[in-house]
């Protein structure tokens, strides 16, 4: 089903609409519409365009909550939260940051000379090799020398082609999977000669500060050991900090939820408007509540001398129609995954979760009818359902009960039909003479006049639908209006009576039975604009008009019939389970009396996923093509509460 919605409007200073929203809009379920939009008649209303007041101390707090290695929230920060007002989370943020704020300036200055040193030992490290005073390299006068890198592949290439040929000393000092670190000398005056060379085979020059002094090794060394030493100093720092905050980590973290609430229900003048009046602002708010939620509501405003809150019975004087938010049983919860995929109901719509269930479930169960298979799926898609809460897992639980009721039906048993006996039938067995068809499988017929039920249900929901939307043309006229169900009752009152050797009615009355509503539907444009009051439009002109109506009369009378033969399926997979597990119990050798049970177990377990699958499938589709879309418009728009998940 679905809820009963009010439309309000609540009216109040704006200095007060982070505490209404705080106090009073995060208890109850809220749709809040744009205020501008819905109140567009109302003079002298502008957007509210304040800057969030709260992300940056909501920012700050988070960055000093980061200390904290537990985020197990303390029992009375929730406490501490409830009674902390906003200006008060805001100072305790702020105080607490300048307290720090000698202690940061430290590390920042601490981290900043540690990333200079990283940098400069990565610099260093990969000629570690070179066991040379680097300061006297510095010094050379008539030699160059060059710091640097190539890649392997051209490292190579300079080994094998031109090393030899040109005045250089290479000396390697370190490698990876890439590139070859190495120093090369040169005499001064072809220094640029040779450098081009170097240059053409990719080698990538590297600076080496003056200021070192000693072998790369022992510069590497004591880079590393100062690194240490700055990493020491700031995690003292750090622990400074850390000892600080946590004298005041209560308080912090409750100002922290409080600044996070804030920051997130700022957002909610995005849809407020405001207006002046006497020198004062005030702020308007506009949406939906379920009709059970704005009672409680307007009992608690009572004490607000200051808020106004102003409930719209008449929901013809509102832009925007009423959202959906479905209430079902808890058993036919699941089943609303369904719906959201198709499109939610409108708020004036029948809602099909309980009809989804049933029909589902039921035709599932028909056509996966075994007691052991059926008991699996019941079984373990309870048990997922509550570890995992996955609605799909409540599905399959459902389906699995009434394959277990269709297996006691259907005498079957993983597959075994000398266990029990069939209460009813067995699909593979049971046959029907009809006249005129001859013998056919009696499930068979049963599926068919199944569909046909659950058609004439699908038309009675679609004229109630049609009816409370004002559609004159699909109430009366339609295919799946009254006229359609007049002719298809019709039908299936003669096939009854043909069928079991009944006298048929009289032409007259045949005639008046099937051709008054087929006129009905020729003729549905015209009648619907006569009955609005409307004048009717002939696109095409007359003869043009008779032959759309002519192909379109034929179609209905075809979808009549594909539909209710689309049923079929239903018997045909119930028929073909029995058959695919006779198949399985005759591979494993049962009917010789040396059963191999392995077999048994795997094809089990084989037919109940693969055709459990399909058969899902299956449904779902008849669901969605025979039933939904006789009637089933799925043109709402979700309720979606503003304060789900924001509440402090």
């Amino acid at each position: 089903m679905i809820e009963k919605m009010e439309f309000f409007n609540l009216t109040g200073p704006k200095t007060q609409i982070d505490r209404v929203a705080e106090q009073y809009l995060s208890k109850y379920p809220v749709h809040l519409e744009n205020a501008l939009s819905e109140l567009h008649t109302v003079k002298n209303l502008r957007p509210i365009t304040d800057g969030n007041l709260y992300q940056n101390d909501l920012r700050r707090a988070k960055e000093l909550m980061a200390f904290f290695t537990d985020s197990k929230q303390q029992p009375e920060t929730q406490k501490e939260c409830s009674q902390m007002t906003i200006e008060q989370a805001a100072e305790i943020v702020r105080s607490i940051d300048q307290n720090l704020d000698s202690l940061n300036s430290q590390k920042a200055k601490l981290e900043q000379e540690l990333e200079s040193l990283t940098a400069s030992r990565n610099q260093i490290h990969p000629f570690r090799e070179l066991n040379y005073d680097i300061s006297k390299i510095i010094q050379f006068r008539c030699i160059k020398f060059r710091f640097g890198r190539i890649p392997k592949d051209y490292y190579k290439k300079l080994e094998s082609f031109v090393f030899n040929t040109i005045d250089t000393i290479l000396y390697q000092c370190g490698e990876n999977e890439e590139y070859v670190w190495l120093v090369y000398f040169v005499p001064a005056p072809v220094a640029d000669k040779i450098d081009a060379i170097y240059a053409s085979l990719h080698f990538e020059k590297l600076a080496i500060p003056k200021e070192y002094s000693g072998t790369p090794q022992e510069i590497a060394d004591s880079l590393e050991e100062q690194i240490r030493s700055l990493k020491a100093s700031i995690q003292g720092i750090e622990e400074k900090i850390r000892n600080i905050l946590k004298d005041h980590q209560v308080s912090l973290s409750a100002a922290c939820q409080k600044l996070e609430f804030y920051s997130q229900n700022f957002d909610i003048r995005k849809l407020a408007a405001c207006m002046n009046w006497d020198d004062h602002t005030f702020f308007i708010l506009c949406g939906w509540m379920p009709k059970q939620d704005i009672k409680r509501f307007q009992e608690d405003l009572k004490t607000e001398s200051d808020l106004v809150l102003i409930i719209e019975e008449n929901h013809n004087n509102i832009i925007s129609k009423p959202p959906t938010k479905l209430k079902n049983p808890a058993l036919f919860r699941p089943f609303e995954m369904f719906i959201r995929m198709y499109g939610l109901p409108d708020y004036n719509e029948f809602d099909p979760t309980v009809l989804i269930g049933l029909t589902y479930s039921f035709l599932f169960g028909f056509m996966f009818g075994d007691v052991g298979q059926g008991l699996c799926l019941l079984i373990g898609g309870y048990l997922l359902y509550r570890t995992k809460k996955i609605n799909l897992a409540a599905i399959i639980s459902c389906c699995g009960l009434f394959s277990t009721i269709f297996g006691f039906l259907f005498g079957s048993i993983f597959g075994f039909e000398d266990i029990i006996e069939a209460a009813w039938l067995r699909p593979g067995q049971a046959m029907t003479t009809l006249p005129f068809i001859g013998r056919l499988n009696t499930v068979f017929v049963i599926t068919v006049a199944l569909g046909m039920g659950i058609i004439v249900i699908t038309m009675i929901l679609n004229i109630i639908n049609s009816f409370q939307s004002h559609d004159v043309e699909k109430t009366w006229f339609d295919t799946n209006g009254a006229a359609g169900l007049v002719f298809y009752l019709s039908l299936i009152l003669v096939i009854v009576l043909f069928m079991t050797g009944n006298p048929l009615p009289a032409s007259a009355v045949m005639a008046v039975m099937f051709g008054l509503p087929l006129i009905l539907l020729f003729f549905k444009e015209p009648l619907s604009a006569l009955a609005e009051k409307k004048a009717a439009h002939l696109e095409g002109g007359k003869g043009m008009f008779i032959v759309q109506g002519l192909f379109e009369l034929f179609e209905v009378m075809l979808s009549y019939f594909s539909n209710t033969v689309s049923f079929v399926r239903v018997g045909a997979f119930a028929v073909s389970h029995a058959a695919m597990m006779e198949v399985v119990l005759m591979l494993s050798g049962y009917e010789s009396g040396t059963t191999n049970w392995i077999v048994v177990v795997f094809g089990n377990l084989l037919v109940c996923g693969m055709e459990g699958l399909i058969v899902g499938i299956q449904v779902l589709r008849l669901e969605y093509y025979e039933l939904f879309s006789r009637f089933y418009r799925g043109t709402g728009r979700a309720f979606e509460a503003y304060q789900t998940s924001q509440k402090s």
